[in-house]
């Protein structure tokens, strides 16, 4: 005879969530790490026009921006995981993924307008969608585990401060010439 006990460790719930093999989460979450991390260091590039910008005296040294990625990167897969684990539907798991993907796109996007075309004016936009990706992350990982949201506020914090950063090095360097055939 089945006991309530064991009905209730075996059946999904607003607590435990939809559960599943942790191996799958966290291989996509290295997978996207690994590209987001990959892609964004190759866009990231720190040369002569780089060096000519003026930055804001808030701005920590660049030595500290790896480290501070892998922070956020440990925390945000963290809080993906967790978030997936312990998600109570599909429908808010495929929200979460989706929302992790789009918000990785848009973080690559965000390089590449600052370090590739040398953008920083075009970029100040593109951290606002930025930012609303993040929040709503966040959000998202709240509804699935109180935890994941609050390491997802790590992130929403450094996009917050990564966006002053932005808007600093537009308000001492800009305008900002068109592209040349780059």
């Amino acid at each position: 005879m089945t006991t309530t006990t064991e009905i209730l460790d075996t059946a999904p719930d607003a607590r435990r969530g939809l559960g599943g093999p942790l191996w799958k989460p966290i291989l996509v979450v290295l997978l996207v790490v690994l590209v987001v991390g990959g892609v964004g260091d190759q866009l990231t590039v720190l040369d002569e026009w780089y060096d000519a910008l003026r930055q804001p005296w808030f701005k920590p040294p660049d030595w500290l921006f790896p480290i501070g990625w892998t922070i956020i990167y440990l925390f945000t897969g963290t809080s993906a995981v967790l978030a997936w684990q312990r998600a109570p539907s599909t429908g808010l798991r495929a929200w979460l993924l989706w929302t992790h993907l789009a918000s990785a796109v848009i973080n690559i996007l965000w390089s590449f307008l600052f370090f590739t075309m040398q953008r920083p004016d075009w970029s100040l936009y593109e951290v606002a969608v930025l930012w609303l990706s993040v929040a709503m992350l966040t959000v998202i990982s709240f509804r699935c585990d109180r935890t994941a949201g609050w390491l997802m506020m790590v992130y929403l914090a450094w996009v917050t401060f990564a966006g002053t950063m932005n808007w600093a090095v537009v308000d001492l360097n800009g305008p900002f010439p068109m592209v040349s055939g780059r």
